[in-house]
């Protein structure tokens, strides 16, 4: 019997060898998210460089940069792709708002309070956007993912949100901004790369991004308080230009695309867990599995916080949302989004 185990042991090794064997020769250029932040040093990276050739027996491999390394700012990604500049690209969603409205739909201020309510809304939009995709910019969506939580950084005493009237809040998108001024705070633009010195000179006084984002960047150097309030979650696509994924053997398609949504799969578990690690590693907590920990204060929002958020989301950023997208756009959202959680949007 146990002959028989390992033989079948064997056979299937050597079918899975012999799939991988199939596989042509493929070479592919990949422009990844933000090169200092996790998601791409512990998934995209090595799922491009290590996953890949490995699981392909060295057939398929690729090339990686982020889009920061090659001297891009992150909104002309989907241009790019869709002229073919850029082959297969990963970019925060947000970055295409001011494009089309349609690109907020999944990560408005307020709209899931947390990772499995931000899948779940992923998930049920993410059709939509493809054929958005694929009918007006040649662009294939492979997948979606997301960062850890999007939430406050603060070098300023902050106890709720009732505290960021009056506070220069830099934010990374149209939602994120009307959450701020919402609460009377005014809104900063500001690339990721300029926030510390911004937050170090007072030049803001709060910021917003991914809790292990933030302590990947160090902001626990330069702010004092943390809100433990998931805002938003900044989704990212995995994308490729159409002509250049027909250019492809069907069988390395099929192969990536298999792949591609397990390292999806993989970073939207670690999300929650992520957004934990964030809290615990800038505040200093015990259970931060890392060696330098930050020494912030952790505020805990209280009921009414959230219960606050929910209601400017209702009140505020879903009507200014839909006044700005499309009655189609807004139709999509009811039909989709809106139906999972509940929520129905007029135009």
């Amino acid at each position: 019997m146990k002959h028989l185990t390992l033989a079948a042991a064997a056979l299937f090794a050597a079918t899975l060898s012999a799939g991988a064997q199939e596989l042509p020769k493929t070479n592919l250029k990949v422009v990844g998210g933000l090169s200092n932040l996790t998601a791409y040093q512990d998934y995209e990276k090595p799922f491009w460089t290590k996953t890949i050739p490995e699981k392909s027996n060295g057939q398929v491999t690729a090339e990686i940069k982020g889009f920061n390394e090659m001297g891009l700012k992150g909104p002309e990604l989907l241009r790019l792709m869709s002229q073919g500049v850029v082959e297969f690209g990963t970019a925060t969603l947000s970055y295409f708002a001011s494009d089309n409205p349609i690109n907020e739909a999944i990560d408005l201020a307020g709209l899931a309070p947390d990772a499995q309510t931000a899948r779940k809304v992923t998930d049920a939009f993410e059709p939509v956007l493809a054929k958005l995709y694929g009918d007006g910019s040649n662009v294939r969506l492979l997948g979606i993912s997301t960062y850890p939580a999007q939430v406050l950084f603060c070098n300023a005493d902050i106890k709720s949100l009732a505290d960021l009237k009056g506070k220069k809040v830099r934010t990374s998108s149209r939602t994120q901004a009307e959450f701020v001024e919402a609460f009377g705070g005014s809104s900063v633009t500001m690339a990721f790369g300029e926030v510390v010195p911004a937050l170090q000179n007072k030049v803001v006084d709060c910021a917003i991004t991914g809790s292990l984002s933030g302590y990947s960047a160090k902001w626990y150097e330069v702010s004092t308080h943390l809100v433990a309030l998931p805002i938003n979650w900044n989704q990212q696509i995995h994308a490729v230009n159409e002509k250049a994924w027909q250019k492809l053997d069907p069988k390395v398609q099929a192969f990536l695309q298999t792949n591609i949504k397990g390292m999806v799969n993989d970073i939207w578990a670690a999300a929650a867990k992520q957004t934990q690690q964030g809290y615990d590693c800038n505040t200093g907590a015990a259970a931060c599995p890392f060696d330098v920990k930050g020494k912030m204060v952790l505020v805990t929002p209280s009921d009414a916080d959230k219960a606050l958020l929910r209601k400017v989301l209702e009140d505020q950023i879903l009507p200014k949302w839909a006044a700005r997208c499309s009655a189609d756009c807004v139709a999509s959202f009811n039909a989709t989004i809106g139906k999972e959680l509940g929520l129905a949007v007029n135009k």
